[in-house]
């Protein structure tokens, strides 16, 4: 007998932001396409120092890399399926929820994985489709049991953060700075952390995933500082040393980035953010949801285009 999806209850929809779109749809996980704004944040840089953007070839790169991600939450929706099962914020993901096959699910899987190579291929660089190989198998040792292992998992978590700014580089042809790299790997390893202190708050156990075992607030707490730190310091010395940014304005974005993230850890601490409440949703999602975030980031824009020079 097949197991049938369970009606979605108001406070269900609240937690799925997918959950008025059909099963299908829903499982491709549409609404974390937002990490994959990571992909854009050397563009600026990249351009200020005399990178070509080639519109088409950008964009068939970040459309790959979309369907890429969804391709990996697939498989891994179809690993983890039994457990989502007995798992009350999960239990209503499609496959989990016997809303889609798992042959569909199989389908899907390799249809989204072949139109990705596609995408990668049609950028012409090779650099691009080795990077989209490197998530894949990132995310394929997360899936078949690294994610059951204590900080493995969030270092894994983290490298898809940073392969995504490696993609945004490579898509414009951009030689990644040491201090960018640094800078965007404390922000992952700080959001992944992130994600963890949310799920032990939330009262998500080791039952369904194992590698809380492994953790407890007072260490995430330090992680979290550790990484914040890291974050800004970078950001810091790359706004100086990199050489991209006019004389004297080279600082105008970090005040910016330090209220984001000082703003967040308020967040974690005082509304318990970080997993998040919404099923499904990343930290960067968890973010937009906020206007002190947002006014940050815009903010944020807005002192880059002009320490660069764009105005």
């Amino acid at each position: 007998m097949g197991v049938h999806e369970a009606p979605l209850g108001s406070e269900d929809r609240a937690r799925d932001p997918d959950a008025s779109l059909p099963p299908l749809v829903r499982m491709l996980r549409v609404h974390h396409w937002t990490k994959n704004g990571f992909i854009l944040l050397p563009l600026p840089f990249a351009l200020r120092v005399g990178s070509q953007l080639d519109g088409p070839v950008f964009a068939a790169g970040l459309f790959g890399f979309c369907l890429l991600s969804s391709a990996v939450y697939v498989l891994n929706d179809l690993r983890d399926a039994e457990a989502d099962r007995l798992n009350p914020r999960k239990r209503h993901r499609p496959i989990a929820a016997g809303s889609v096959g798992r042959g569909t699910a199989w389908a899907v899987f390799a249809a989204l994985a072949i139109a990705a190579v596609g995408m990668g291929l049609a950028t012409g660089l090779p650099a691009v489709l080795g990077l989209f190989g490197v998530y894949a198998a990132a995310n394929l040792a997360y899936s078949f049991g690294a994610k059951h292992v204590p900080v493995l998992d969030v270092f894994i978590l983290a490298s898809g953060f940073v392969v995504r700014v490696l993609v945004g580089c490579a898509l414009v042809q951009a030689r990644p700075s040491g201090w960018l790299l640094l800078c965007s790997s404390g922000l992952a390893l700080f959001l992944a952390f992130a994600k963890r202190r949310g799920d032990l708050v939330e009262g998500m156990g080791p039952d369904h995933r194992p590698a809380l075992a492994g953790y407890s607030l007072a260490y995430l707490d330090a992680a979290l500082a550790i990484s914040a730190g890291i974050s800004l310091l970078s950001y810091a010395l790359y706004s100086v040393e990199a050489g991209v940014l006019v004389p004297g304005r080279e600082l105008a974005g970090l005040v910016f980035v330090a209220f984001a993230i000082f703003e967040y850890l308020r967040l974690i601490y005082t509304r318990g953010e970080g997993a998040s409440p919404v099923e499904g949703a990343s930290p960067v999602a968890v973010a937009f949801r906020y206007r002190s975030l947002q006014a940050a980031g815009l903010l944020w824009m807005l002192a880059t285009a002009w320490s660069l020079g764009l105005f």
